[in-house]
C-alpha cells in the first residue's frame, strides 16, 4: 500500500477588517484632499504663459485678432500641412497653453505666397484665418520695419552677390524666373545686385509694399534706404531674405494682446 502524497494546504486569505462608517468618510475625505492638492500643483503647468509671459507671434494670412484667433483655432495643423514652403508651425511646449497654435517664423521660413489661392484659409475649418480674405493684398499679418539700419547694405551704398544666408540654410522662395510653381532653396539662388535691395526684389506684393529711396549722405554722396508703405502685408519675405545676421529689417505682427495678456507683459 502507497502513501498518498498529502495536498499542500493553501495558506488562509486574512479577512478584510471592516471599517466603520466614520472610517469610510476619513479615507474618501483624504483621498479627496490628495486629488486637489496634485490639481492645484499642476494647475502652473496649463497656465505656461501666465509663467513664461505671453509671446506676440506673427499668425498665418487671415490670422483674426489675437483673442479671437486664440478661442477660435482648435490646433488642428491643417494650415501647416498645405503651406508649400512650410512657412507655417505649431508652438511648442514653450507657449504654454499656446502650444499647438500655428504661427509663422519669418527669419527662418517666410509666407511668399507660393500657394496664389491662400492655401492656408481654405483648409481653417473654423475661420480662425478668415474666409472673408479673396487676395494675398488683403492679408494684414505683420508689418516690415527697419529695426537696424546700421545693418542694411543698401544705406551703407553697398551691393550684395552671392546665395543669401549660410549653407545650411533650409529656407525656400518661389522664384518665376526659375520655376513658376515649384519653390527652391534660397541657398541655391545667387543674387548681384548694386545696390543690395532683395528686400524690394523679393517682395511678394511688389512696390506697393516696400520700396528704395535715396538720400543724401554726411560727405554729400548718396546711398539708399528701404521704405515700408501701406501695402506692406507682413509676409515676411524681406525678413528672409535679408543678407546680414541679424537682419536689418523685421516684421512685426499686427496682432494685439489682449487686455489680459498685455498684464503679463508690465
Amino acid at each position: 500500500m502507497t502513501d498518498v502524497a498529502e495536498k499542500p494546504t493553501r495558506p488562509r486569505k486574512k479577512k478584510r477588517r471592516r471599517l466603520s462608517r466614520h472610517q469610510e468618510q476619513r479615507r474618501r475625505l483624504l483621498r479627496a484632499g490628495l486629488v486637489t492638492a496634485g490639481l492645484v500643483l499642476l494647475q502652473p503647468l496649463a497656465f505656461m504663459p501666465l509663467v513664461r509671459r505671453w509671446q506676440q507671434r506673427l499668425r498665418p494670412p487671415g490670422a483674426l485678432d489675437e483673442r479671437a484667433f486664440l478661442a477660435a483655432c482648435i490646433k488642428c495643423g491643417q494650415c501647416v500641412q498645405v503651406c508649400p514652403v512650410e512657412a507655417i508651425v505649431l508652438a511648442d511646449m514653450d507657449d504654454g497653453l499656446g502650444t499647438g497654435v500655428p504661427f509663422i517664423d519669418a527669419r527662418s521660413q517666410a509666407c511668399d505666397f507660393s500657394c496664389d489661392a491662400l492655401s492656408c484659409i481654405l483648409a481653417c475649418p473654423t475661420g480662425a484665418l478668415s474666409h472673408d480674405l479673396a487676395a494675398k493684398e488683403e492679408v494684414e499679418a505683420g508689418l516690415a520695419r527697419l529695426a537696424r539700419p546700421e545693418q542694411c547694405l543698401a544705406r551703407q551704398g553697398k551691393g550684395f552677390r552671392g546665395p543669401v544666408r549660410d549653407a545650411g540654410f533650409r529656407g525656400r522662395l518661389r522664384y518665376e524666373q526659375v520655376d513658376r510653381w515649384n519653390p527652391i532653396p534660397v541657398r541655391d539662388h545667387p543674387y548681384d545686385r548694386d545696390p543690395c535691395d532683395l528686400c524690394v526684389l523679393e517682395c511678394p506684393i511688389g512696390e506697393a509694399a516696400i520700396q528704395l529711396v535715396a538720400f543724401p549722405t554726411e560727405d554729400g554722396g548718396q546711398a539708399w534706404t528701404p521704405q515700408v508703405l501701406d501695402g506692406c502685408v507682413g509676409c515676411g519675405v524681406c525678413e528672409m531674405i535679408c543678407p546680414p545676421e541679424p537682419a536689418a529689417i523685421v516684421i512685426e505682427p499686427r496682432a494685439k494682446p489682449t487686455p489680459q495678456l498685455e498684464a503679463l507683459e508690465s
